[in-house]
């Protein structure tokens, strides 16, 4: 009997997806049953090789040696999920497995995972694509029901694999030029640097920030109060209350209005993290591992 083998990126999606496709044998790092073997990736299985890989004169970090760009990118196995790595690539060369299914994360990262183990594994069977923003039972049963040809998502793995590339040419050739200049160790990158940066330029305007003085002006008849817009000259806050002084303010309307406001929304991550560390002092990481716990 044929198998189709199916690629999720975490357990957890697995055993969902396992369970409503009836593969319920559980073996070392996969869900056989029912013609399907389900498996997972953990996250990113490959990274891309450090300079040395390439050259063995990269493992110093000289100012001639830049910029380093690889001819044809190199690919290396994270040593904690080796095995699972291993597991996968066995699976997927399996001589009854005829056709894999993409089950990862449907976005740009989810493809460059599934993308780069099956390249590893030197694949060549055919792909489909499960595209799912739900785990709920009938979400996943329509999602396979409508698979899609693995070719038509090609565009969103290439703009995966640019991103990726352009991170490690960004982050190894100006960390080693930063760090050659300055005589020290500074670590440059495609995202960090420049939020970095924006963090910088707004401390140094909070730093440098001057006070202004300004002034208001007031009517009130004990009951109820007018308010000028604020005046930052203390000379025309005082000429406009002395030619209001003595005189007759006439109230011309009062309108009252009803608004109702909406309850407030589900957090998303960031804002969940930012209320956690505000509240109980977590951290960022100690606040995800908490959501994907109870996610789990």
């Amino acid at each position: 009997m044929s198998q189709k083998v199916v690629i999720s990126e975490k357990p957890s999606v697995a055993k969902s997806i396992a369970d409503v496709l009836g593969a319920k044998s559980r073996k070392d790092g996969s869900y056989e049953g029912n013609g399907y073997v389900v498996s997972w990736c953990v996250g990113h299985l490959l990274g891309l090789a450090e300079p040395q890989a390439y050259d063995e004169k990269y493992a110093k970090w000289r100012y001639e040696d830049l910029p380093i760009i690889p001819e044809k990118w190199q690919y290396t196995a994270n040593k904690d999920t080796k095995k699972q790595l291993t597991i996968l690539c066995d699976l997927i060369k399996r001589s009854d497995v005829e056709c894999i299914i993409n089950a990862c994360d449907a976005g740009r990262e989810g493809e460059l995972i599934f993308r780069l183990v099956y390249e590893y594994a030197k694949c060549k069977k055919p792909i489909k694509r499960l595209w799912i923003s739900s785990m709920e039972e009938s979400a996943i049963s329509d999602g396979f029901r409508n698979l899609k040809d693995g070719a038509e998502y090609d565009n969103l793995y290439h703009s995966a694999l640019c991103r990726q590339q352009a991170d490690w040419a960004v982050g190894m050739n100006c960390s080693r030029l930063f760090s050659i200049l300055y005589d020290t160790t500074l670590r440059v990158g495609r995202v960090q640097t420049p939020t970095l940066a924006m963090i910088v330029e707004r401390e140094d305007k909070i730093s440098t920030f001057l006070k202004e003085p300004f002034y208001t002006v007031e009517i009130s008849n004990g009951e109820f109060t007018a308010e000028r817009e604020k005046v930052k000259d203390k000379q025309t806050a005082d000429d406009i209350a002395t030619s209001c002084d003595g005189k007759t303010a006439t109230i011309t309307e009062v309108k009252r209005q009803e608004k109702s406001e909406s309850p407030p929304k589900l957090y998303d991550l960031t804002t969940l993290q930012r209320e956690a560390n505000r509240l109980f002092g977590y951290t960022a990481a100690q606040t995800l591992n908490c959501v994907q716990n109870m996610y789990e």
